[in-house]
């Protein structure tokens, strides 16, 4: 620790997001930076705790302590040594991760000022890419093995740059075009940019790794032909069935599945071409987003950038407690307190504890969404509480709805013994962080089962 009494002296500063006026009209990151000295400043504030819970709370183990450190003497080599030990692609989490370090920091405990750790860790990263720091590995020594990994999402990127690092042969296979699953399909260029995808594939590829792209392959007729033909094969296809809400009017045109708006954008930015039946878009409607998670904050930003009348946002569940403390989940567990993202800054009513009742249309379009208040009572038999009404149905008007409800965890039938699985595929949808660092140890059990054999 180079400054003993940083985090006394020195407040937390976040970089913050661009002008909303600005922002709304374009898909650039919506996030700002901060200058070399200021961000040396916030690394200071990382203070010498004794007991680091930011390691407990992290699930790639990240020792933010010592690249804190190293980064606030100015040594960004070896701050990206440090970082890039425990998490194989920081300039991912550094924008996306909801950083659950930051919120078991002691200084959160002290004083909820925890240090900019997911800042820190991507301008760690930009400054190792700009001075090249970071090129591939021209060292790896391989074994004649041969492994696949079924999808291209963060668990199975994760996967595949360690098997490779440890010699293995690896090809990757993915349905879609390109490499990234719910980075390059789900998450909004404003929050992450396709270019630093592409920038860490073209590494991945340089250091020996196979991609093929367009391949569908079934988890029921392929797979067992796959498994003869390599020594082990990963299964990283992430959580493909999104929930959905099979209600009256659900056939209604202008419901829609959430990823198939955000999938669809991306593409669209990414030079793709569709025609205008197949468009989806926002552009003057009034705009209803069912689930209030991260997807559906991404539903809102889009819907903003698309040109909306406006955006609505409901939850069945009631509304997360407010302010920094959550009394369910004392420090240094997560708090699920009320998140307010850089979307619903740009404008949105949002309402808890509504029930979707039925979707009404002319003519085969969406018109409106007949809503209800509910309340939920305690289960005198214990289990999940009871829904039971509360106000009268009410319809919302609206012409385009997404449902951002989240995602059913996959079942899996009987595999050969040398097919494993990692990353939502194995666990159910989660955080792209615990996506990484599930590819992590399924690399180490391949390896392991591997070298037995």
């Amino acid at each position: 620790m180079g400054n003993p009494k940083a985090f006394l002296e020195i407040h937390r500063q976040e970089a913050g997001y661009r002008p909303i006026h600005d922002r709304i009209l374009d898909f650039g990151e919506v996030e700002q930076t901060l200058n070399t000295r200021e961000r040396k400043l916030q690394a200071s504030r990382c203070m010498d705790c004794g007991v680091p819970f930011c390691h407990w709370a992290c699930p790639l183990g990240n020792k933010a302590p010592e690249w804190n450190d190293a980064l606030y003497k100015g040594e960004w080599e070896l701050a990206y040594h440090l970082l890039s030990n425990t998490n194989p692609f920081p300039e991912f989490t550094g924008r996306i991760c909801p950083a659950l370090c930051e919120k078991a920091c002691v200084l959160n405990r002290f004083n909820h000022e925890p240090t900019t750790n997911r800042e820190d860790e991507a301008a760690i990263t930009e400054m190792a890419f700009q001075e090249g720091y970071i090129q591939p590995r021209t060292d790896i020594v391989r074994n004649g093995k041969k492994v696949a990994i079924i999808g291209a999402g963060p668990a199975g990127l994760a996967a595949a740059n360690d098997l490779n690092l440890l010699g293995y042969h690896v090809t990757v296979f993915d349905k879609n075009e390109a490499a990234g699953g719910l980075l390059r399909y789900g998450i909004p260029n404003f929050k992450l940019n396709k270019a630093l995808i592409n920038r860490r594939l073209k590494l991945l590829e340089e250091e020996g790794i196979l991609f093929k792209y367009n391949q569908q392959i079934s988890l029921t007729s392929d797979i067992n032909h796959l498994a003869t033909e390599y020594d082990a094969i990963v299964i990283a296809t992430g959580t493909p069935t999104a929930r959905d809400l099979n209600i009256p009017g659900r056939e209604l045109k202008g419901v829609h599945l959430a990823l198939e708006l955000l999938s669809q954008q991306n593409r669209i930015l990414a030079g793709m071409e569709f025609s205008k039946a197949e468009r989806i878009s926002a552009k003057g409607k009034d705009v209803l987003v069912i689930g209030g998670g991260d997807t559906g904050s991404d539903c809102i930003g889009t819907a903003h950038r698309q040109g909306c009348k406006s955006v609505t946002q409901i939850e069945i569940m009631p509304k997360p407690v407010e302010g920094p403390d959550d009394p369910q989940n004392p420090w240094p567990n997560w708090p699920r307190t009320l998140k307010t993202t850089s979307s619903h800054e740009e404008g949105c009513t949002r309402r808890w504890n509504i029930n979707t009742l039925e979707f009404i249309g002319k003519n085969g379009h969406l018109t409106g969404v007949r809503i209800q208040e509910i309340d939920w009572q305690q289960n005198p038999e214990g289990g999940r509480p009871i829904m039971v009404e509360k106000g009268k149905p009410e319809i919302i008007k609206a012409e385009l709805v997404l449902l951002a409800m989240g995602f059913l965890k996959p079942e899996h039938p009987q595999y050969p013994e040398n097919v494993l699985i990692c990353g939502d595929a194995a666990n159910g949808a989660s955080l792209v962080v615990r996506a990484l660092a599930s590819g992590r140890q399924i690399a180490a059990k391949t390896n392991q089962y591997l070298m037995k054999k």
